[in-house]
């Protein structure tokens, strides 16, 4: 491929307008020819480097993209950093829903008074009396804790004494069974 060139002569001449080939050989300014040769050579260099990231992978339907199914963290959430060290993931309705197709967390009601849950919740107590229930919640502290509420307020300061005590595997539904019911999703109520 021969590009059209334009340069300007010594000083002031008309410009020209030559081809690549032989104005490398022809001008006698070969060194700014060849380094604006060069460099249109590093844009096609690069441009195609990144085209072959795109198409191995990096890109929608590459061969080596990972399946949706096997992500570790749903794209829809959020960091939540806690005064004094440490953080939490809020989670939306729709991340969540995902999670719960794989589950392997437990899902934690925190709101009071009771006004109803989500499928799959593993167990209740109050957003307020975090630390005399942690005898029900799993020994380790990396584990995997979703907390939700009817509106995601007493979850989220649920969610931060979980992490000031140490946990590091805490997930908030932002914007609580509020936000599940507005994107569709159902809410149970027991039998009372």
């Amino acid at each position: 491929m021969v590009h059209a060139m334009r340069l300007t002569g010594r000083k002031g001449q008309r410009a020209r307008r030559l081809t690549a080939a032989p104005l490398v050989r022809a001008h006698k300014d070969v060194k700014e020819v060849r380094l604006v040769t060069r460099s249109r050579g590093y844009v096609l260099v690069s441009m195609l480097l990144v085209a072959a990231v795109a198409l191995a992978g990096g890109g929608t339907g590459g061969a080596t993209a990972a399946p949706a199914s096997a992500r570790q963290t749903p794209p829809e959430t959020r960091t939540v950093a806690v005064e004094g060290g440490g953080r939490y993931a809020d989670v939306s309705a729709a991340g969540l829903a995902a999670m719960l197709e794989r589950k392997d967390f437990l899902l934690i009601n925190v709101h009071i008074p009771y006004e109803g849950e989500i499928p799959g919740t593993d167990l209740f107590f109050p957003f307020d009396q975090v630390e005399a229930n942690l005898n029900k919640l799993p020994a380790h502290k990396g584990a995997k804790l979703v907390l939700y509420c009817r509106s995601g307020r007493m979850s989220a300061i649920a969610a931060r004494t979980l992490v000031k005590l140490g946990y590091t595997g805490v997930w908030n539904l932002e914007g609580g069974m509020i936000a599940w019911k507005q994107s569709g999703f159902p809410v149970a109520q027991r039998a009372r």
